[in-house]
Parts: structure tokens; C-alpha cells; sequence
């Protein structure tokens, strides 16, 4: 009796079809997976990404080699980086024989705070996105995106108020398209530095009063942190292009405000 493997399977997805209608994206997408990332000090970080990994289909193919995405991603590689991730989307398109194609990981990641004050130290939480593409015919672009949680204290409210001022936690997202390496640290700390306040994961007294206070010192509406987050990214020369959104879930009202920014920085980039 013939052992499987040697039995002829016939491969489908290789026939040719005759619709004639090329697939911008085919691939999996919601797969979990650990992976080992390396961090702005060059240590490893251990988390789970969500992974979608795609390429493009040319017409006359019937389908793309599903198993293949899940084979590359369990290959045995060096704790991933921006620019590793660019190695592992030519790998992809080599090894299903493609001419564009995408990866996207997303992933929670930690990054250790020192409390202003007390220097208590503490892990807090930002989501984390990476995309590499390679769009037909032109070249690769590789998307940092994080979301980094901080505070924003009302100017309006400070003003008027005979004491106090309103203020809530808000959320930063930036994306920012690269023309040489980056980390999402730093991102993560633009948003920070331009925000009322950052916030920590642990605090005691003193550092509670600190936070208070700074908060209550540097006032800023929605539209204050786009705009100077905005000003930053126009100044790194890294950046090809990027938005910037922030959401302020308000603390007086059942709504959030909101604000958005994009840019281009193709005069320092050649483009």
C-alpha cells in the first residue's frame, strides 16, 4: 500500500482561470500569533499580533496557496523590527510568486514609565500597528501606527471657571508612513510631549499632584494637540507622510470630541 505522499494530488489553486479578472488582495486575515518584537533599547518584547497577510492575484490564476502565509509566519526569525518586516514581505512575495502583496501586524505594546515624581516604575499599554506593502509596480511602503492614551484639560473651562477646569483621558493615534527606521517609542512619546499631560500606569500622592498640576498648567483642546503633534512630524525627516487623530472622551458630556490632520512631507523625501 502507497504511503500518502505519494499519492498525485492535484493542485486546484495552480489551474488557470478563465474569467480573466485579477484579485487586488487574496490571503488570511485574524490570525493570531506570538511574536518577539525588538524595542527602541534593543531588548525583545513578547506579545500576540493579529496578522493579515495578502498579495495580489494575477487573472489567469485560479487561487493563491493559503497554507503558505501560515508557513511563513511559522518560520523560526529574529525578534522583528520595522525593517525585518520588510525582509519578511519579499519572502512572502517570493514564496507565493507575487508582484505586490501585503502584511499587517497589530499588537499590544508595553512600554516601562518612571512616575514623575516618586519614580515608581510601571508598565502601561499602547496598541500598535505595522504595515508593509509592496503596491504593483512601485515601491515598498512600510505604516507605523500606535494609539497612545493621555490627558487633555479644557482651556475654555480653565478660563472660565472660577476654579478647576474639566479634563479627560484622550486617545492619540498616529500613522506615519517611513522612509528609514522608527520605533514606536518614538511616536509614542510625540504624543506624549504635546498632550496636557501623559498618563502612567502606577502613581502615588506626590506624582498625582504632579499630573494634576502639569495638566492644569498646559491646557488644550482637540484641535491644540493635532495641531501641534502635526508640526512635529513635518520636522522628521523619516516621515513620508501621517495623520494624526485624537478622540477626547469628555468628561461633561456623553459624546467624544474629535479632530483629524494629514500630511506630506515629499519636499524632504525626494517625492
Amino acid at each position: 500500500m502507497n504511503a500518502p505522499e505519494h499519492f498525485f494530488l492535484p493542485d486546484i489553486q495552480a489551474t488557470a482561470d478563465l474569467r480573466q479578472l485579477a484579485i487586488n488582495k487574496v490571503g488570511v486575515k485574524g490570525l493570531r500569533y506570538p511574536l518577539a518584537l525588538l524595542d527602541a533599547a534593543g531588548k525583545v518584547q513578547n506579545t500576540v499580533a493579529t496578522l493579515s497577510m495578502s498579495v495580489g492575484l494575477p487573472p489567469e490564476v485560479k487561487g493563491t496557496h493559503m497554507s503558505r502565509f501560515v508557513e511563513l509566519v511559522e518560520q523560526k526569525r529574529a525578534p522583528l523590527n520595522v525593517n525585518r518586516l520588510l525582509r519578511m514581505l519579499d519572502e512572502m512575495l517570493l514564496r507565493l510568486e507575487a508582484t505586490s502583496g501585503e502584511i499587517e501586524l497589530a499588537f499590544p505594546y508595553f512600554i516601562s514609565k518612571a512616575a514623575p515624581v516618586s519614580t515608581v516604575e510601571s508598565l502601561l499599554d499602547y496598541e500598535v500597528r505595522m504595515i508593509a506593502e509592496k503596491p504593483e509596480g512601485r515601491p515598498t511602503e512600510l505604516t507605523l501606527e500606535v494609539v497612545a492614551p493621555v490627558t487633555s484639560l479644557c482651556p475654555c473651562s480653565k478660563e472660565i471657571s472660577a476654579y478647576g477646569a474639566h479634563n479627560q483621558r484622550s486617545h492619540i493615534t498616529i500613522s506615519a508612513r517611513l522612509c528609514s527606521g522608527m520605533t514606536p517609542e518614538e511616536l509614542v512619546r510625540l504624543a506624549e510631549e504635546e498632550a496636557s499631560c501623559e498618563v502612567f500606569g502606577l502613581l502615588k500622592r506626590p506624582d498625582e499632584k504632579w499630573v494634576t498640576e502639569r495638566a492644569y498648567d498646559n491646557p488644550k483642546f482637540v484641535e491644540d494637540l493635532v495641531r501641534d503633534i502635526a508640526l512635529r512630524l513635518m520636522k522628521d525627516q523619516r516621515i513620508a507622510s501621517w495623520t494624526v487623530k485624537s478622540e477626547n472622551f469628555e468628561s461633561i458630556h456623553n459624546h467624544s470630541a474629535y479632530a483629524e490632520i494629514s500630511g506630506e512631507n515629499a519636499e524632504r523625501t525626494g517625492g
